[in-house]
């Protein structure tokens, strides 16, 4: 199986599994389960499509990808409460998601324009806007909002890809150096608590301030 399948693949089960587990913490029925798990694994990839003009998009046409969303959903509402830390377990694996989904979202949007720019951000807005569908359906802080580095993550991972795909290397070792690449800035990122500078606020002014 080609390694852009194999991280397709994984990307769904993982974000599907982030899903599932953003509804374990709030303690939702099966159906919502499923809900949160599909939404959460195909919102990005649905938006690429919709950008790039691919329809149907990607599930439409292949539905395994809902069908592996839901069984995911499925197994962790039998097992999600056996996780010491479901949130511990959600952002790692978030990560994972993410370093796979930036590569796929980075070739799917290379490969239909041979643009940079484009590919960047196909792969960041693969990888990040269905994890900002589910905190926003689960009523969590967005992965966006939080002061760890993450989008700066997906960007990362598809530049790595984009380049090394374009001096020559072969797609599975562009891909794998994708992945890694993000994986590390995001792994970095929660481990050792990354974070980009922050703008400041005017001098005597509260940031809450509304004017």
């Amino acid at each position: 199986m080609p390694i852009l399948d194999i991280l397709d693949y994984a990307g769904i089960a993982v974000f599907a599994a982030t899903g599932a587990l953003s509804a374990s913490r709030k303690q939702l029925d099966i159906i919502g389960y499923v809900f949160l798990a599909c939404v959460t694994a195909i919102g990005g990839g649905t938006m690429r499509d919709v950008v790039l003009g691919a329809t149907p998009v990607f599930w439409v046409a292949s539905p395994i990808y809902l069908l592996i969303s839901a069984a995911v959903a499925i197994v962790l509402f039998f097992t999600a409460h056996l996780f010491e830390s479901r949130y511990r377990v959600l952002v790692w694996l978030d990560a994972i998601g993410m370093a796979a989904y930036c590569v796929m979202g980075a070739a799917k949007g290379f490969a239909a324009t041979g643009s940079l720019t484009v590919a960047l951000v196909t792969g960041a807005l693969t990888a990040t806007f269905g994890g900002v569908l589910r905190d926003l359906l689960a009523g969590e802080p967005s992965v966006l909002l939080r002061p760890e580095i993450y989008v700066t993550a997906a960007l990362t991972g598809s530049f790595v890809f984009v380049l090394s795909s374009w001096v020559g290397l072969p797609q599975s070792a562009a891909s794998v150096l994708g992945f890694l690449s993000a994986f590390a800035v995001r792994g970095g990122a929660l481990y050792y608590g990354w974070q980009l500078p922050r703008g400041k606020a005017l001098p005597g002014r509260d940031p809450d301030d509304v004017l």
